[in-house]
């Protein structure tokens, strides 16, 4: 590049980098396919942490390959290379600027946190109407605030306060979800929701903490004994989507899987009519069936996984105190 001025030679430097990664933050294909409201704002910001995250591997490693290239010893030099004391605007510079993008991305990703109902559910749960619009009939809407604080997912509009929402119990126990429908008495051991329409799971754990999370809705939210905890959401997209257990619950947690069904809205109607005709277990028994281990041993069901993961096949431990006892 000799002729070419070291000012010309940067900017083009540094228009390449910004459309190099304006383009891989935008085309990545890293995530999961956006089935919720709720997941275009998290795409956004993981977006941008890519954008940038890539801007600064390409400076990084593009300095060290040219400095590798430029600055490397030439053949039969054997002096000592040039006493370099600093440069104290540039360490200042480089300092800078990545707090200043740490900084940005801990703001916005605040706000988008707050805007999903992560910090608080309801900062207007004093309203009689939202009070109602989330709690189910049994439960005591005065108390509803502090059980709000425990929720995530995005608040409703106005005008979706009159939206007859679709209210689910999940319960959590080694090593299964088990989901009731309150309104129609349907117990069952996936997820079943219409599309476009708002869904409350109301979320509660019977033995040790697990976590429920649905990737391609980019929610998650803890199920812990004693405390009940929520999660509201918008499923935008038909289909079958995982559920995970997120939260290391004992020897089979890798198990503590189901799957949510997303269905329109006549689907759903017919799939509750046919659940109703077929007739229901009740909850006691099909917490019995899902609280049952698989004939296997622990080491046995293990043992499958132990050239996969490079791991011993030895059971590891699930009762309270074990869990407790764990780093």
């Amino acid at each position: 590049m000799n002729g070419i001025p070291t000012s010309i030679v940067t900017m083009l430097i540094g228009v390449a980098v910004t459309l190099i990664s304006l383009w891989y933050g935008q085309n990545h294909g890293l995530m999961p396919v956006a089935a919720s409201t709720e997941a275009s704002e998290v795409d956004q910001l993981f977006n941008l942490m890519m954008t940038i995250g890539t801007g600064l591997f390409l400076i990084v490693e593009g300095a060290l390959v040219i400095s590798l290239i430029r600055f490397r010893r030439k053949k039969g030099d054997e002096t000592d290379g040039p006493h370099i004391e600093g440069n104290i605007p540039l360490e200042i510079l480089w300092t800078a600027i990545p707090a200043i993008i740490v900084l940005g991305l801990s703001v916005y990703s605040f706000e988008i946190y707050t805007e999903m109902g992560g910090l608080n559910l309801m900062e207007h749960h004093s309203s009689k109407a939202v009070q109602l619009a989330y709690a189910s009939s049994n439960e005591d809407t005065s108390s509803y605030p502090m059980v709000a604080a425990s929720g995530l997912g995005k608040p409703p509009a106005p005008g979706e306060l009159a939206e007859d929402t679709l209210n689910i119990d999940v319960l959590g126990l080694q090593f299964a979800f088990v989901m009731t429908y309150p309104d129609t008495g349907i117990v069952d051991g996936e997820v079943h929701v219409p599309v476009g329409k708002l869904v409350k799971l109301n979320l509660k754990a019977q033995d040790v903490i697990h976590a429920f999370w649905l990737p391609e809705f980019r929610i998650k939210q803890d199920m812990i004994p004693g405390k009940k905890t929520t999660l509201v959401f918008k499923a935008t997209r038909e289909g079958t989507y995982p559920v995970v257990c997120a939260e290391l619950c004992g020897s089979y947690h890798g198990g503590m899987r189901t799957q949510m069904i997303v269905h329109s809205p006549e689907e759903y109607d017919e799939w509750v009519q046919k659940r109703i005709a077929s007739g229901s277990i009740d909850l006691s028994t099909a917490i019995a069936a899902a609280s049952q281990k698989p004939a296997e041993t622990d080491t046995e069901y293990l043992a499958h996984f132990k050239d996969s993961l490079h791991m011993p096949a030895e059971p590891m431990p699930h009762s309270h105190m074990d869990m407790a006892l764990m780093p």
